[in-house]
């Protein structure tokens, strides 16, 4: 993407301190980020460090105690309200009385969409995860990468403009994982997109993304923005090319140098 392109999430000095029992944590620090339209933005780092706060706060689930966060040059709340965003979460969590057609279904029902438009839309959206012929099939019946791409679907459904995702693939097993990594680059180069995903993977945040950003342990500061130098187009044997590994190995740096920092 050129950096020309439209910003859609804008981040400027954000904080974000939790009061727990145990005393105030501070989970964000001094964060400024700009994510352009477009993008495919993966946020890496360790356990705790502030990956899927940053997400929530974009999707106005947790509130900055400082700092300023825009998307579409609104408040998270105002995106919000104005169904700016979908958000996949690290479990599918698709009710088991309903059909995956209905699962789908579910946020256009509450939007007030006509019949029709909901059944056209959700045979839009499973077709595009590869669900065509599943609408009447229940969750448990599905594998594990199937309920998945139906929570993608789900999240597609209202057709808004960014994609947050919560580390959606963390629980599948590699094959199935590499399949929907794949599937999701498809995804996004039909849609054109704007996605914000949360990963524990170097291979999988380097693979996907157009820009990878490096995250330190609590509180979480960037410790680096990469530019993809890799094709929009990536087949899975990409990764053993020298710009793979070398994208890969500077994530690895930054990880390690998020380290380094004081507590």
């Amino acid at each position: 993407m050129s950096a020309e392109a439209t910003p859609v999430i804008e981040a400027r000095g954000l904080n974000l301190v939790f009061d727990t029992a145990d005393g105030q944590v501070q989970a964000l620090k001094d964060v400024d980020l700009t994510i352009r339209k477009g993008d495919f933005v993966s946020f890496i780092g360790p356990s705790g460090c502030g990956k899927t706060t940053f997400l929530r706060v974009v999707a106005d689930l947790e509130q900055p105690t400082g700092g300023t966060v825009t998307v579409n040059g609104m408040t998270p709340e105002a995106a919000r309200k104005a169904r700016a965003y979908g958000y996949v979460f690290q479990a599918a969590g698709l009710y088991p009385w309903r059909t995956i057609a209905g699962n789908v279904r579910l946020p256009l029902e509450i939007m007030g969409y006509s019949r029709a438009e909901q059944a056209e839309r959700v045979a839009r959206v499973l077709e595009l995860v590869e669900l065509t012929g599943f609408e009447k099939k229940y969750p448990w019946q599905l594998s594990g990468g199937m309920q998945q791409r139906a929570s993608i679907a789900r999240a597609l459904a209202f057709d808004a403009d960014i994609l947050l995702m919560d580390e959606p693939f963390g629980a599948l097993d590699e094959i199935v994982r590499d399949r929907l990594n794949e599937e999701l680059l498809r995804l996004w180069r039909r849609t054109g997109k704007t996605i914000g995903f949360v990963t524990h993977s170097i291979p999988e945040a380097v693979y996907l993304s157009t820009r990878i950003v490096v995250m330190s342990p609590r509180p979480g500061r960037i410790t680096d923005v990469i530019e993809s130098p890799l094709p929009v187009e990536r087949p899975l044997d990409i990764r053993d090319t020298p710009e793979f590994i070398a994208v890969a190995h500077r994530v690895r740096e930054g990880l390690r140098e998020g380290h380094s920092y004081d507590e």
